[in-house]
This record gives structure tokens, C-alpha cells and sequence, in this order.
């Protein structure tokens, strides 16, 4: 999440510069690009094979960002240790399961197959505070009633202080209108076949993350407690319809990674850019160029994580109440051959055939009078909005 953040703020430098620059309508393409290495490192006290990603700054007009590939990238200890990463797709993954251990110092390295060589200051491990608990309750907001959860969070030693936070929800998704048949169109013979319709399009797991920057100090409280509300939930969200459940992951950071973030959180917020026009320079991490003067961003965290998942349904906490609309309205329809006479509910005139071999519909029952219903693909199968893959996390009630 974090270097598509920053990837998007060194893009605004370039759209600042130009329409402050001309008055005339111009075709957005970049003429003057400087690439700028994009790092995204986080090195945790989670006993796994640890991941980087580097990238390069793309130009407005590339439609995605580019891999910094072929790099050789490791990690050195003051204990003599080394740590190396091998280029995995979009991602460097380290070649042993290790984790960051306190009062070691780690330094970041990278070698580009151009000859261009980085590194990052030597980090060390910050405070291990696990969280105490994540909690979802009735909750109300800006006048809205909702699922508010909610981390706590409390170290009796006062040194974690600064705090960065992640989630990934994951939903359940069932299709009101799906049915155990459904109609395919034959085109070769242009007739209608009724077939048996696949259970696997019937219920479905949504999974989003946060999009933003997620920080908490008690720099200036009397405690290092934290009761953060992390997510908030209208009652009216169909997200929460059946079964939800939320991953929290609580990273403690150093002032200089907290202040990082914070900056890089202002900027965004306030559509500002890492590179400004009129103060030159990049919002300094902890990595440089070693032996050349090329651009680095981003940042090598070495922090401690503890993360906790939680599930509830929502009958659990609105017992006896009518469960959120879905998604779209799944009111049935029909079709009328006769342009001027198109009975309610039949709201379309024509055939079906083009719209049921193009998606747009799905079959749903016939009334035995002559109309056949349809409703609109997501109401009667949920692949459409969301994947029929079951995560190997996923538990049920």
C-alpha cells in the first residue's frame, strides 16, 4: 500500500509543475521524468520470509507502475549475519525464514543490475507490544449507527509511543436471488436450455484493505494506551450482512519512521508532493545512493508487529433486526416483445438473448404464464462482485 502512496505523490510533482505552469489544455504526457527508486521494506519480529518490493516511478501516462527487477538485495546485521533476497515477480523474498531480534542493529542494501548501489541507515527493533484486544460493538458516528471496532492497546514501560495500524475485512457475499437452475443461450440453434446452475456462484467472499495511513501517538498522553477506532461500519452496510471478520496488524515504530509516515500522510492529504516546485528535494527516508546520485524513496522499517483477527455476524450484535440491504436492488424483471405495451414488471422490451449471452442478466424463475424473470448478475451470482474461493482462514460460526 505504502509505495503505491508515495509512487502516486512523486506523479503530483510532475501535474503540480504543469498546471501551474500553462493555461492552455495540453495532453497529459510527461516531458521531463527523472525515475525515482520506490522501496517498500518492512522488516518484522515475525519468524517468516521477509519481503521487499522496489518499483519505479512511472509517468502519467503509464497506465501501472514498473518492478525494479534483477537488484541484489540483502540484509546485514552488526552481528554478522547477511540476508539475501531473491527477485520473486513484483517482490523480493528472502531466501531463509528470519525476524528482526532486539538490540541488533539492521542495514538495508541494494544493487541495481545498472550498477547503482543503496543503502539504509542501520535500524534496530522496536518496543514488542502486543495488542490486547480488538473489539466490535454498536457504535454511533457522525449521527450514523454502525459496528465500530476498535484495537487496544498498553505498554506499563511507556517506550512504544508510536504506533502505525493495518487492516485487511473479509465478508461473506451470499446472492439473494441465486436458484439451482439457470438458463444458457444456445446460439448455433438460438434457443433457451435450462441447466443445472453452479452452487460455487452462490456464496462469495469480499476482501478489502485500508487505503490510507493509519498512525496513533501517546506522545502527549499520560499512558501508552491505546483505544483506537480502526474501522467504522454503517448498520445499513451489506458488508456485514452475513459474516465479517477483520485482521489487525499493530506496528510499533520509531520516532523516525512515525514521522516519516506522518509526513508522507500530510502530503497526501493535503494533494501536495514529495518533490516541490518550489522548495527541490524528496521527503528523506532513511536510504541513500552509495556511489551515485540517483533518487531513492520510501523507507526500511524495522518494527515489531502483533496482529489479532477477529468475526462476528450480525445477528450477533443486531439480534432480531432485518439484515442490511444488498449491494445493488434485486427487483425482478421481464421482457416484452411489443415496444408499446411493456407490463410492470416487465421493464424491458425486446429479447433476452443478447443481454443473457453478453452478461447483463440472470436467469431467476418463470411464473407459468408466460413471462420468465430475470434479475440483474450480481443479485443471482456472486463472482460477479466478489470470489467464490473460500480463504484457508475463513471459519464459520
Amino acid at each position: 500500500m505504502k509505495f503505491r502512496l508515495i509512487k502516486n505523490i512523486i506523479l503530483l510533482s510532475f501535474l503540480t509543475a504543469f498546471f501551474n505552469s500553462c493555461t492552455e489544455a495540453y495532453p497529459l504526457v510527461t516531458n521531463r521524468f527523472e525515475e525515482v527508486i520506490i522501496v517498500e521494506a518492512n522488516l518484522t519480529n515475525e519468524l517468516k520470509k521477509q519481503e521487499i518490493k522496489l518499483t519505479k516511478s512511472a509517468k502519467f501516462e503509464d497506465e501501472e507502475y514498473l518492478s525494479e527487477n534483477g537488484a541484489r538485495v540483502f540484509i546485514t546485521d552488526d552481528a554478522g549475519n547477511q540476508y539475501n533476497f531473491t527477485d520473486d515477480s513484483e517482490k523480493y523474498v528472502s531466501d531463509i525464514e528470519f525476524q528482526a531480534v532486539p538490540n541488533t542493529k539492521y542495514q538495508l542494501h541494494i544493487n541495481t543490475k545498472d550498477g547503482r548501489s543503496f543503502e539504509s541507515s542501520p535500524e534496530t527493533l522496536t518496543t514488542v507490544t502486543p495488542m490486547q484486544s480488538v473489539v466490535a460493538a454498536i457504535e454511533e458516528k457522525d449521527g450514523i449507527n454502525g459496528v465500530g471496532i476498535r484495537v487496544k492497546s498498553f505498554d506499563p514501560t511507556g517506550t512504544s509511543t508510536y504506533y502505525r495500524y493495518e487492516y485487511e475485512e473479509t465478508y461473506k457475499v451470499i446472492a439473494p436471488k441465486w436458484r439451482p437452475t439457470k438458463i444458457d443461450w444456445i446460439s448455433s440453434t438460438q434457443t433457451p436450455v435450462f441447466v443445472p446452475n453452479s452452487p460455487d456462484t452462490k456464496t462469495c467472499y469480499g476482501s478489502k484493505k485500508n487505503v490510507e495511513l493509519m498512525l496513533q501517538s501517546t506522545n502527549n498522553l499520560k499512558e501508552d494506551r491505546i483505544d483506537y477506532l480502526i474501522r467504522f461500519i454503517n448498520d445499513q452496510d451489506y458488508i456485514i450482512t452475513h459474516r465479517y471478520s477483520i485482521l489487525v496488524r499493530q506496528y510499533i515504530e520509531s520516532l523516525a519512521a512515525y514521522n516519516y509516515y506522518n509526513t508522507l500522510k500530510k502530503t497526501a492529504a493535503s494533494g501536495g508532493t514529495i518533490v516541490s516546485p518550489t522548495q527541490p528535494g524528496f521527503l528523506l527516508g532513511n536510504l541513500r545512493a552509495v556511489n551515485n546520485n540517483s533518487k531513492i524513496s520510501g523507507y526500511f522499517d524495522v518494527c515489531s508487529v502483533s496482529t489479532e483477527r477477529i468475526y462476528f455476524n450480525y445477528e450477533d450484535l443486531f439480534p432480531g433486526k432485518f439484515p442490511p440491504p444488498y449491494i445493488i436492488e434485486c427487483k425482478e424483471f421481464c421482457y416484452s416483445t411489443d415496444e408499446s405495451q411493456v407490463p410492470d414488471p416487465c421493464l424491458h422490451w425486446g429479447h433476452y438473448a443478447e443481454d443473457l449471452s453478453l452478461g447483463k442478466i440472470t436467469y431467476f424463475s418463470g411464473t407459468g404464464t408466460g413471462f420468465t424473470y430475470w434479475v440483474d448478475p450480481p443479485c443471482g451470482d456472486c463472482t460477479t462482485i466478489a470470489s467464490n474461493v473460500k480463504p484457508p482462514f475463513w471459519v464459520d460460526n
